[in-house]
């Protein structure tokens, strides 16, 4: 059977339209990302992404979503709970190591749950993020702490709540955007640390964590890595940072494409992100136009970008340890006790 295309795509609303299915079923992309343009009631959300997938007739394609909590969460109320952000689960930790661990792993089931709900079965978390003074506010609370141990303990308690959920996790942004003092949506960020620095900081939380199964680069230039190109579409910075340094192996998705850190078109974004060594292209804002580009120049999956697929897909069976209606329940009522100011 043939691979899927290597690109994950967005869709434009709450609904799909005939184009929109007609285009998919054609392209055949690995998966898609919803946002909360496409989120209405449960009931709605749930059909979209069966719609979803039923244009490329494979019941594991992937649905992906950001739901960290705070600020950054496309399920919000009355449907879905209120999330803390990050840094509030990183000061509990602060204060008391075992229950901001305890706090995060919790969260993250709860997060799990919610998007499970709809049938999303990634979520794009952990954000392993370094907050420096410099950070932009585009990051800001999205980051555990300050240092690398504590964001990296807390990242892999909230990686193993999503997937012993079922929700596969996603460690970004890949080799860390914490240094970023400019927003990468907006403009490429360009980071001066010397590479030893970068090693015993930025880094670590990802070398630490890079046993799991899927990762999202950060679109950031980094002038001791390759003072040419942005982390996404270096291929001396995949191969050498990413792949050797940090030693992660599982697949490697792109930051979304139509974030302005990346000059060209979008179709010359797609090719240069692929030829650079990621496994799949993100486009995100759905944008008929955009897609058609990021397609146009994204060729199938490579088998061994198949290979980290499949690989991720067992590790998430494996971790599966789900806590049931009861446990979610009693979860819900700890992460309170815990966080007694949030919400």
């Amino acid at each position: 059977m043939a691979l899927p295309r290597a690109a994950i795509l967005g869709c434009a609303g709450p609904d799909l339209a005939a184009d929109e299915r007609a285009f998919f079923r054609d392209a055949d992309p690995l998966g898609f990302i919803v946002f909360a343009r496409n989120i209405d009631t449960p009931e709605r959300t749930r059909r979209l992404i069966e719609e979803l997938r039923s244009c490329v007739a494979r019941a594991d394609a992937p649905v992906l979503i950001d739901q960290e909590g705070g600020r950054v969460a496309r399920l919000r109320p009355p449907h879905w709970r209120k999330a803390p952000p990050a840094s509030l689960l990183g000061e509990l930790y602060a204060r008391d190591p075992e229950k901001g661990l305890l706090a995060t792993r919790l969260n993250a089931h709860l997060l799990a749950a919610d998007v499970a709900s709809i049938g999303c079965d990634v979520d794009c978390l952990p954000v392993l993020d370094i907050a420096f003074p410099e950070t932009h506010a585009v990051i800001g609370d999205r980051a555990y702490g300050a240092a690398p141990e504590p964001v990296a303990a807390l990242g892999r308690a909230a990686a193993e709540g999503l997937m012993a959920e079922g929700v596969m996790a996603v460690i970004k942004h890949i080799p860390g955007h914490g240094r970023a003092s400019v927003d990468s949506h907006l403009s490429l960020p360009k980071v001066t640390a010397s590479r030893a620095e970068l090693e015993r900081m930025d880094f670590l939380p990802f070398k630490l964590l890079a046993d799991l199964p899927w990762a999202m680069t950060a679109h950031v230039l980094y002038e001791a890595i390759d003072p040419e190109a942005a982390l996404t579409i270096s291929a001396r910075g995949v191969k050498d940072v990413i792949r050797d340094h940090i030693g992660f192996e599982g697949l490697l998705l792109s930051d979304d494409l139509s974030m302005q850190a990346l000059g060209g078109t979008l179709g010359q974004r797609a090719a240069r992100a692929l030829a650079a060594g990621c496994d799949i292209a993100l486009h995100c804002n759905g944008k008929m136009d955009e897609m058609k580009e990021v397609v146009a120049n994204s060729g199938q999956m490579t088998a061994a970008a198949g290979r980290r697929f499949s690989a991720g897909r067992a590790a998430l069976a494996r971790a599966a340890r789900p806590l049931g209606k009861a446990g979610l329940a009693d979860a819900e009522k700890q992460v309170a006790s815990l966080l007694p100011a949030w919400g």
